[in-house]
């Protein structure tokens, strides 16, 4: 809850329209998605959409992510590691969505 006072009304509506728009997107594509209500403010679920049996995090930026973009022009995936934590994969939705209705979700 801390969280959620700390940031101000447009931050948690550009979070809100992020959160809500990438749930459109994966149930048009048919993959069963939802929204955590008031994902920042209680212990209840964490992660802001749950999808399938998983739940994720999303994170909207401006400009705060133009070098991963950078990256992805020319690649289908990227890697990523930070010391001592495991890899990471970083793709785009259309990609993803592919995945998942080849056989990658989790019923």
């Amino acid at each position: 809850m801390l969280e959620l006072m700390l940031m101000g009304k447009s931050q948690r509506n550009k979070g809100y329209r992020g959160e809500y728009r990438l749930v459109k997107l994966l149930q048009r594509a048919g993959i069963p998605a939802k929204r955590v209500p008031l994902s920042g403010a209680t212990s209840f679920q964490k992660g802001d959409v749950v999808i399938g049996k998983d739940t994720g995090e999303v994170k909207v930026r401006r400009n705060g992510f133009k070098q991963i973009y950078r990256w992805l022009e020319e690649h289908k995936y990227l890697f990523i590691k930070a010391d001592r934590k495991e890899y990471l994969v970083v793709m785009r939705l259309k990609d993803f969505i592919r995945l998942w209705k080849e056989g990658g979700q989790n019923e």
